[in-house]
């Protein structure tokens, strides 16, 4: 296949690229940078630099949206709500123009999300069914899997992508951790019963492989493994598998005071099913936290 990817040169993009490329598929990657996409992504990807190069003319038979300004990294001014909200709103409504003016529309449009979409739902198991929340999170992925539906109107088959925590040794949320971990300077955040959805990457590339593939796969799905944990949990099993302590807490108040509104991110969570993915048959490489961990670390 011919297959459009934006943000291919984050963490997803690049394992998913070099997945792709494997299989013997055609590769372009938008990114704002363009002159990074080779060495991030392999030579033989073609790099985009706006989407206006995408002419009514080019032909893309699947589109894999995965473009987004980090969401914790800086706090939440209304400046960069505004700057979130384009990356992810406004990015995907130019997307889903260029496949309204394509002579020969993409097949597929697989476009990110988060399990951010429910908000803060303490113990409540939360399957593709559940509604959002009126929090920014929430909004934001809501009017971002709205502007990627539109798509459906051109006879294209959407799916997005609730994302959680993506678990790679190499980088992201687990790869910031370890070196703090390893030092045993780990700790709980707050009370630690919030819950994290989470996911190995090697099962993330897979499904969205899958999901390319299968054309009856439509709208949202969560990608996270079936095994959701507290942040006790998640605390106790990292310092586990790398044999070392992790006796310290980051109480609720001094995460709020140093991260402002974006604390909501860490002090709450979602108790995420991946029920559409084992309605169609998905068989998770790493089901476990303990399976995943012990793959990454060693």
């Amino acid at each position: 296949m011919r297959v459009l990817i934006t943000g291919g040169t984050g963490l997803i993009g690049r394992r998913l690229c070099a997945a792709l490329l494997r299989e013997g598929h055609e590769i372009s990657v938008f990114s704002r940078k363009p002159e990074s996409v080779k060495d991030k992504c392999g030579p033989a990807v073609t790099p985009i630099a706006s989407l206006a190069e995408w002419g009514p003319d080019d032909m893309f038979d699947a589109v894999i949206n995965l473009a987004g300004e980090p969401i914790v990294d800086a706090r939440w001014t209304e400046q960069r709500k505004t700057k979130l909200w384009q990356s992810r709103v406004v990015l995907t409504e130019e997307l889903v123009r260029r496949i309204e003016g394509a002579r020969v529309k993409p097949a597929t449009l697989l476009s990110g999300s988060a399990v951010g979409y429910y908000g803060d739902r303490g113990d409540i198991k939360l399957s593709e069914s559940a509604g959002p929340s009126p929090a920014f999170s929430s909004e934001l992925c809501k009017a971002w899997e709205q502007a990627a539906q539109r798509a459906a109107a051109f006879n294209v088959r959407v799916c997005t992508l609730r994302t959680g925590l993506v678990l790679d040794g190499t980088g992201g949320f687990l790869g910031r951790m370890l070196l703090p971990f390893r030092l045993g300077l780990g700790a709980r955040i707050g009370d630690g019963r919030q819950w994290m959805s989470w996911i190995h990457i090697d099962d993330y590339v897979a499904i969205v492989l899958q999901l390319l593939e299968n054309s009856d796969a439509r709208g949202p799905f969560n990608m996270n493994a079936p095994e959701a944990v507290t942040n006790a949990e998640f605390t106790s099993k990292l310092a586990h598998a790398l044999h070392r302590p992790a006796v310290f807490v980051a109480p609720g108040w001094l995460m709020r005071l140093l991260l402002g509104s974006r604390a909501y991110l860490l002090l709450g969570g979602q108790r995420v099913l991946p029920a559409k993915l084992e309605a169609i048959g998905y068989r998770f490489s790493f089901p476990t936290l303990d399976d995943a961990l012990r793959d990454l670390i060693r």
